[in-house]
């Protein structure tokens, strides 16, 4: 519903709203709003059949395409884990798998950023974790810690979007992602036809161009990922012979896969600066408890020590 009414929003007429709809007709309980289209989505959701999809709702002339949702191509019935598993059968190991699929998932995300349309996609979530390292009985434990929701799909999706929201089951959302400046750090809300309207009104505002816009990405992701080389000791050379191009040649797309890659680094490295710290102050106190028993050894020799007054002549 949240999807629907930001769309109606955002063009005022829901002839012009296509619905791609994966979730077994769940698209008509909302038909009560308005006339909009909808393509029924079939299995297998592989990554052509939602490109197809998306390709005749162009071509029908719609301004707002709807995926709902992006899960299925990812983990429903013929969506990539799937194909993966299917050709790794016949092979030594999933990375010749991988190697086969994931040109074809980039070619879905290629048709969602590359629309005529404005494309709106909605996932399934599911609860994410961390690993926290924390210190019991002399041992360093790895304990899971949820931090909210994540998109059932391939890890960095929303890096692709230039606006992302979580939404809770409560109906109220929040920005994980916004590259217009309209909700990010704003309290958490409810998405309705005034949200849309604000997103209209920024598209056709003309304050800055799509290059300009660019632009900023690029310099606000470079000063990011400098950041993070600078935390964990990386280099401008280093980078260029990793990533084969100096930064201010690389795309908003290379540049967020990079972040992410060095948010990983970063983490191992701070978790393992937890763990040597630990491993030091454990060392310290078993070198501390085993001084103990020597300190309290001397003294109790001290104390047993007989001290013998001189001998006189027959006195």
């Amino acid at each position: 519903m949240s999807a629907l009414k930001l769309a109606h929003g955002m063009v005022g007429d829901w002839s012009k709203i296509a619905v791609i709809d994966t979730e077994r007709g769940s698209a008509s309980l909302y038909d009560s709003l308005g006339a909009f289209n909808t393509i029924k989505l079939e299995p297998p959701f592989t990554p052509e059949n939602y490109i197809e999809a998306i390709q005749e709702c162009e071509q029908a002339g719609m301004e707002i395409i709807i995926v709902d949702s992006i899960s299925h191509e990812w983990e429903g019935r013929g969506g990539c884990l799937e194909l993966v598993e299917e050709l790794g059968k016949g092979m030594k190991n999933s990375f010749a798998a991988w190697g086969k699929i994931t040109p074809r998932h980039n070619h879905f995300i290629d048709a969602i950023i590359g629309s005529k349309s404005h494309v709106i996609a909605c996932g399934r979530s599911k609860q994410d974790y961390v690993l926290n390292q924390i210190e019991k009985n002399g041992r360093v434990l790895n304990v899971p810690e949820k931090i909210g929701l994540k998109a059932v799909t391939r890890e960095g999706f929303d890096y692709e979007m230039t606006l992302a929201f979580d939404i809770m089951i409560s109906h109220f959302a929040s920005s994980a992602k916004d590259r217009t400046g309209l909700f990010m750090d704003k309290p958490e809300f409810v998405i309705s036809e005034d949200t849309g309207k604000l997103i209209k009104e920024w598209c056709e505002s003309g304050l800055d161009s799509l290059e300009e816009i660019e632009a900023k990405t690029k310099a606000d992701l470079r000063k990011k990922l400098s950041d993070i080389m600078a935390e964990i000791g990386g280099t401008e050379d280093w980078l260029v012979k990793t990533a084969g191009k100096p930064m201010n040649n690389m795309s908003i797309k290379m540049l967020e896969s990079l972040i992410i890659q060095l948010e990983k680094i970063r983490e191992k490295k701070e978790a393992e600066k937890v763990l040597s710290r630990t491993e030091k102050d454990t060392a310290e106190e078993v070198k501390k408890d085993e001084e103990i028993p020597i300190i309290e050894e001397e003294q109790i020799k001290k104390s047993k020590k007989v001290v013998t007054a001189p001998k006189t002549d027959g006195k």
